[in-house]
């Protein structure tokens, strides 16, 4: 990499070649080395500047599938001058993308022209989104205002609104994590399973959708929250467990099976594979891996012991559940409905990786609302969530 371009602004002559290179089908990857950027920096500006355009073909309002995965723009795509494509195109232009980055540049330098009353009527809505247990970027997009997340922060850190940084839920540092204690699956389970298997899974499946598992615990002894993340629109969901056996997590998963097969619906298509770490619980994998019938129908494969960066994402989605419910907490008088709740809030939370939607707004999409229905997850209004402990006053 020439280091004299790193740290600096995109050109036009690099919004060129990434235009060019889209338009030939070139990855991510390959189109960084080629304008000596970093593989991250090329996605963020895609999916940034990338704009949709409809024609007199178009036929529907919703997403293209294939836009959900890298590139998530149509420019390689051998349908985009073809008229028996239904859907609206997405399309990154070199140029377009240019004067979007010019504009930014000058608004950053002006200021955001809030006047006197619309600068108060913003600070009371967050701060009133922030005591009921929102975070900033949610109560941004829930309430659609023309404010930056990090102008609100700084705002916050110089005391221009009434509430500061000890109300808001991730300001304080985490305490270390605790060592991870050795691996409990046996090793012979996990011959055909390790986590090298799954990449070589992957890299041979590209297009598999995985879920990532874990669990979460609350009083040593007691009640655990086996959780289930969907990578590819970061959708999560809990299964109670009265112990952190692998007999409960099997009974729980049968009776999870049985649910889908009255609903109509096939586990193995849902869970195509199963990604979780060396926990006692996950050991009975014939119970994860085979349907009613016995037959095969999911894969399941293990991180590496001690090694929870490895699935990244669920490990990341249990920080807001922790924003809910504080750790050491007992789930020893929960319901299954008290942990639907708390997912259901979860999932409602706008996130900037999809453009202000929810996870819950992705998983409709890309699943169904009667698939979120039957994983125990309901749809919450965005200017109702709660990402606090207020939650659990709704559990009486």
């Amino acid at each position: 990499m020439n280091y004299e371009k790193r740290n600096k602004h995109m050109t036009l002559d690099d919004r060129i070649e990434i235009q060019e290179c889209l338009n030939k089908g070139m990855t991510f990857k390959a189109i960084a080395q080629r304008i000596e950027k970093d593989q991250t920096t090329v996605s963020k500006e895609v999916k940034l500047h990338g704009k949709v355009h409809a024609n007199g073909f178009t036929k529907t309002d919703e997403c293209c599938p294939k836009l959900l995965k890298a590139p998530f723009v149509c420019n390689g795509c051998p349908k985009r001058n073809h008229n028996n494509c239904q859907y609206p195109r997405r399309v990154y232009h070199a140029k377009t993308a240019q004067k979007e980055y010019e504009m930014v540049l000058v608004e950053s330098r002006e200021g955001i022209p809030l006047t006197k009353e619309e600068f108060y009527k913003t600070e009371e809505i967050i701060s009133s989104a922030v005591k009921a247990g929102q975070n900033i970027y949610h109560a941004i997009q829930a309430n659609n205002l023309s404010v930056s997340k990090t102008t609100v922060y700084r705002h916050i850190e110089c005391g221009y609104y009434t509430i500061s940084k000890i109300d808001l839920p991730r300001a304080a540092k985490f305490k270390p994590r605790k060592a991870q204690k050795g691996e409990y699956v046996p090793k012979g389970v996990k011959i055909g399973r390790s986590f090298e298997d799954f990449l070589l899974y992957l890299e041979e499946n590209p297009s598999t959708n995985y879920v990532e598992m874990d669990t979460v615990i609350g009083r040593i002894g007691g009640k655990v929250i086996m959780t289930f993340q969907f990578v590819n629109v970061n959708f999560m969901f809990g299964l109670l467990l009265d112990n952190k056996t692998a007999a409960e997590a099997a009974s729980k998963i049968h009776a999870l099976k049985e649910k889908f097969c009255a609903y109509g619906l096939n586990f193995g298509e849902t869970f195509p594979v199963l990604l979780t770490d060396n926990g006692g619980e996950f050991s009975d994998v014939f119970a994860f891996e085979n349907g009613l019938d016995g037959r095969l129908e999911t894969k399941m494969f293990f991180c590496d012991p001690n090694a929870p960066y490895q699935k990244p994402h669920v490990e990341n989605n249990h920080t807001l559940f922790r924003g809910i419910v504080e750790t050491g907490t007992s789930f020893d008088d929960w319901t299954q409905d008290n942990v639907n709740l708390i997912f259901s809030h979860i999932n409602a939370v706008k996130r900037k990786q999809f453009n202000g939607k929810s996870s819950y707004d992705m998983f409709a999409f890309a699943y169904s609302k009667e698939l979120a229905a039957v994983l125990g997850i309901s749809f919450v209004e965005p200017k109702d969530v709660i990402q606090s402990s207020k939650l659990l006053k709704l559990f009486s």
